[in-house]
């Protein structure tokens, strides 16, 4: 009992260590950008310097890469200052350049980003802020700068829910529920207990997230408030209580449980808790997720023998088989802005991260491990996050769509293990 009642006291809780993103493949010519360090007006120092924080962000995506300051020619705050010569010289293709200057009690941040070789000014910003939120500002400005350059909306600003598991023994084991910036920084402790958290899932509107615990020591489902720290619970039916998802507008939740007997997907009005089973079957249904309008949901079953995806019309209850190839195919999402999906396959006896078009059939496998699960995409559809092990240690990985950039986020806080991205957030 004094697990459970400390678990409930720890609503922002900074946690131990920061994920850290290493890219093990890129693009083969990634695109040179100069990151100029921002001038600074002020006095003393400013905890982040910008530039740094750009220049990573955009490394990260393994499709731009950095010009090193030691080549730099010149360090240019403003665009008269600018001679594209030095740069060209370089083979910088483009440059940014910025200034952060005192205003009242906080600060602007004034960023313009150019074409060198056209030699021209292609975005131009002043952000308001103050020294807190100077990493905030730099997130913001790499979304800005990645949309002019690939035409695709940064992610940058968004954020990933994970869950961490520290053992120190087979019966000393500590399960943390975390969020973090999408680059692993600034990682905050929401949850914390002995027993294990599972399946993190983000609501719409990025402010809630719903998951399953095994505090009570049965599985539950919980909404927590990111903001408040208040903890709801939804689901506690006798059986499993499993797999939640919310619907588009935020108001349902879909979830796995056994209270009828076998293993169902029901639907829960989160206003006036009304329950609409969704899934009629011997065979075992599980890891529902909704359509973008909210009208259908992907889930895994077994009712052909072995784990296959599913659609099923959630008015009607009908359902389709989504995959055939191979004899493992499991926790499925659309991706966003789409009716492809992104899911767990088997391929020979590894377990890979595969997108399947529902136009077509086919399938692309877009990560190499053995063991890799829990995909789940980035609200732009260009980066998936999924869990994979490295070294011996869960670990989370990274893909773009297309499989040509993958880059692991490995931990020194234990296991790492469920990603989930969230949504754009205001």
């Amino acid at each position: 009992m004094k697990h459970w009642i400390w678990a409930l006291l720890l609503p922002a809780m900074v946690a131990r260590a920061e994920l850290v993103i290493e890219i093990t493949e890129g693009v083969d010519d990634p695109i040179p950008v100069a990151f100029v360090p921002f001038e600074y007006t002020g006095a003393g120092a400013l905890p982040l310097e910008l530039a740094d924080l750009l220049e990573r962000n955009l490394e990260r995506t393994g499709q731009f890469e950095g010009t090193a300051r030691e080549n730099m020619l010149s360090r240019p705050a403003r665009g008269s200052d600018v001679v594209f010569r030095d740069w060209r010289l370089l083979e910088s293709e483009y440059l940014l350049i910025g200034q952060v200057e005192p205003e009242g009690e906080g600060l602007i941040v004034t960023f313009e980003l150019f074409d060198v070789f056209g030699q021209a000014s292609l975005l131009r910003a002043r952000v308001p802020g103050n020294a807190a939120q100077l990493r905030d500002i730099g997130h913001y400005i790499s979304d800005l700068v990645y949309e002019k350059l690939t035409g695709n909306r940064g992610v940058f600003s968004t954020k990933l829910a994970y869950v961490t598991v520290e053992r120190r023994s087979e019966k000393d084991q500590t399960f943390r529920l975390i969020y973090s910036d999408a680059d692993g920084g600034r990682p905050q402790v929401i949850f914390e207990s002995p027993e294990p958290i599972m399946s993190p899932t983000w609501s719409p509107e990025g402010g809630r997230i719903a998951y399953v615990s095994y505090a009570s020591r049965r599985s539950a489902i919980y909404i927590q408030e990111l903001g408040t720290g208040r903890q709801t619970k939804v689901a506690d039916y006798e059986g499993q209580n499993t797999a939640p998802s919310f619907s588009p507008d935020g108001r349902r939740l879909a979830f796995v449980s056994s209270k009828d007997g076998n293993p169902e997907i029901y639907i829960k009005n989160l206003s006036n808790q009304r329950l609409l089973r969704v899934t009629r079957n011997a065979a075992i249904d599980t890891e529902p997720r909704f359509s973008a309008d909210g009208d259908r949901l992907l889930f895994t079953s077994t009712r052909a023998g072995n784990p296959h995806v599913y659609e099923v019309d959630v008015a009607e209850g009908k359902s389709q088989r989504l995959t055939y190839e191979g004899r493992y195919n499991s926790n499925a999402s659309y991706l966003p802005d789409s009716d492809d999906i992104v899911f767990v396959h088997q391929f020979d006896r590894d377990y890979q991260v595969a997108i399947q078009s529902k136009a077509t059939g086919a399938i692309q496998v877009l990560t190499a491990s053995g063991l890799d699960e829990s995909p789940s995409p980035a609200p732009n559809g260009q980066l998936i996050v999924y869990a994979t092990s490295s070294g011996g240690k869960g670990v989370l990985g990274l893909t773009s769509v297309d499989g040509s950039v993958r880059s692991l986020i490995p931990s020194t806080a234990g296991d790492v293990r469920e990603p989930a991205w969230s949504p754009y957030l205001n």
